[in-house]
């Protein structure tokens, strides 16, 4: 997949690095190419990672072309929607960020524009990264309404959609919807599905959660919604309509911490309403997806 999304040289300094430690691609303008193994920043080299600068291959104007011409089939505009939030989802859930000088007409983000930098991250399925601790968010046909908690690059995601196939190939009667606003969790492209979420999952992808989630309880009668990152402000009254619809919801949030997640707005909401059973926080030591605990609707700490 990352074939056709970067220069040459670039993809063919790659391929010497496995594919289940890389986690990101650096790009920015006049600076030496970095890339994430395994939780740790190194250097690109010809011959694959370095720690000495001066053996880092180096990326220009011409290469972010590339890569950009690459993921909008040569048509900026096709794209824009995406780029005006920061990213773009391409090639079976990889996201490329995008940073560069920002356009505004009367406070309306327009556009980015003169990008200088890219973070193409890459997704990865982690076979059984959540059977940890499924016991602690599954009870018999009872699946708890869960919130994981991670900073962004420690795994949500990855955690998610092994969860959803876990839930998939354990009960065929189960019936999951995965909300996949940006195809990050699920990777379709161009109608193909290229991340295994199980036999029993019904998706939507570039749509909001609020429609997702009132259409998908309406018409595809789910047990268990699965979504990646919420807002809790923004989309707290969909989540509530659905767990006070009977249908559990496994969602995912940014933050470091139970104390960070205390710190948002809403969340006071969501304590005093115990809308989630479990809150798990992740973190990313070596691979995505490691668990460090599993607290309850009390933040009682139940698996460290």
């Amino acid at each position: 997949m990352l074939k056709n999304l970067l220069p040459n040289f670039i993809y063919n300094s790659i391929k010497n690095i496995p594919l289940r430690v890389l986690t990101e691609i650096r790009l920015r303008k006049n600076k030496p190419i970095v890339v994430n193994v395994a939780g740790k920043n190194v250097f690109l080299s010809e011959n694959g990672i370095t720690e000495n600068s001066n053996l880092a291959l180096m990326c220009c104007e011409n290469d972010i072309k590339t890569v950009i011409q690459n993921i909008s089939n040569n048509s900026l505009y096709s794209i824009n929607d995406q780029i005006i939030n920061g990213y773009v989802t391409v090639f079976g859930g990889i996201r490329v960020g995008v940073a560069g000088e920002v356009v505004t007409n009367n406070n309306i983000i327009k556009t980015i524009k003169n990008i200088s930098s890219l973070n193409i991250r890459i997704p990865h399925e982690i076979k059984g990264c959540s059977l940890k601790i499924y016991d602690y968010l599954v009870n018999g046909n009872v699946v708890y309404n869960t919130l994981i908690i991670s900073p962004p690059g420690a795994g949500k995601t990855t955690f998610l959609r092994d969860f959803a196939y876990q839930l998939s190939i354990r009960n065929a009667s189960r019936n999951i919807l995965i909300v996949d606003e940006r195809q990050e969790l699920t990777g379709y492209y161009e109608n193909s599905q290229k991340l295994d979420v199980g036999n029993f999952a019904d998706v939507y992808t570039n749509c909001t959660k609020e429609f997702a989630f009132i259409n998908g309880i309406r018409s595809m009668k789910p047990d268990v919604i699965i979504t990646d990152e919420i807002n809790l402000e923004k989309d707290l009254n969909a989540i509530v309509n659905a767990i006070t619809s009977g249908v559990s919801v496994v969602c995912s949030i940014h933050a470091k911490n139970i104390e960070d997640l205390k710190n948002k707005k809403a969340f006071s909401e969501v304590l005093n309403k115990k809308l989630f059973d479990r809150y798990v926080v992740l973190e990313s030591i070596k691979n995505p997806g490691e668990i460090a605990a599993v607290y309850n609707e009390n933040l009682v700490c139940v698996y460290l």
